[in-house]
């Protein structure tokens, strides 16, 4: 592994100590959010630390190197390429359909009395979903563009 990979497990660690220290030593509506954001960092921060060492001991460096080639391998696999960009799609079809069943929803809730205010929640997913349509577009046109 690279150093890289132990600074940031260090940076994590640093990070949620400092989250942690300043859920602990004020007082306000925020620490119990700060102290989750703290273990959120500490936690992934020791276990890439553990990994660093593990992976560059001596006896796992030949592991290492053939699980890097493996990696690099199933990357690059055509088949699983073409199936994560489907998925993808998928997923971002989903995604919107989700987001405008939602907006219906929350309308509907909101128009029979259960929610009292459900104006800010409607808007918030109409944004949302004008920001996914949005971005997709953007980003198939950018790699359209890259690609031809």
């Amino acid at each position: 592994m690279q150093r890289y990979d132990l600074i940031k497990g260090i940076l994590f660690v640093l990070g949620g100590c400092l989250l942690l220290g300043i859920g602990l030593l004020t007082d306000n509506a925020l620490d119990s959010l700060l102290i989750g954001f703290a273990a959120g960092a500490i936690v992934p921060g020791i276990v890439m630390i553990g990994r660093y060492f593990y992976w560059n001991m001596p006896a796992n460096k030949e592991r290492y190197r053939e699980k890097m080639e493996n990696e690099q391998i199933e990357l690059h696999d055509e088949l699983k390429t073409k199936l994560r960009d489907r998925s993808g799609r998928y997923s971002y079809m989903i995604g919107i359909i989700t987001v405008s069943a939602s907006i219906v929803l929350f309308s509907i809730l909101g128009k029979l009395g259960i929610i009292s205010d459900p104006r800010t929640i409607i808007l918030y997913l109409t944004a949302y979903l004008i920001f996914q349509i949005g971005i997709g577009i953007v980003l198939f046109r950018r790699l359209l563009k890259k690609y031809t």
